[in-house]
């Protein structure tokens, strides 16, 4: 199983950033999927989840209205488009693969900075 982030960067508040997740080495589309952060110096923080076949998805409070999750399954690929970024959004973004209650695969993350 493998999970590769991207899109990530630099981006003035109110800016836009969509990121995505590759995925290989498993059916993508028996999983959901989830997004993750972490901000520097700070714990691990849930933002996203999106059911296998993309018609569940469900959002943290602090990025619901902002963000949105979606997926490709002909194209084993995960994003999540975020939208009138915020300070607070800077943290390094993970994608992460759901099995029963666990994530049991993540990626390395890519690292998104929201700075003027």
């Amino acid at each position: 199983v493998q999970l590769a982030e991207s899109g990530g960067g630099l981006v003035q508040p109110g800016g836009s950033l969509r990121l995505s997740c590759a995925a290989s080495g498993f059916t993508f589309s028996n999983n959901a999927m989830s997004w993750v952060r972490q901000a520097p110096g700070k714990g691990l923080e849930w933002v996203s989840y999106i059911s296998n076949e993309g018609g569940s998805t469900d959002y943290a409070d602090s990025v619901k209205g902002r963000f949105t999750i979606s997926r490709d399954n002909a194209k084993n690929t995960l994003y999540l488009q975020m939208n009138s970024l915020k300070p607070e959004d800077t943290a390094v973004y993970y994608c992460a693969r759901k099995y029963y209650y666990l994530l049991d695969y993540w990626g390395k993350g890519t690292l998104v900075t929201v700075s003027s």
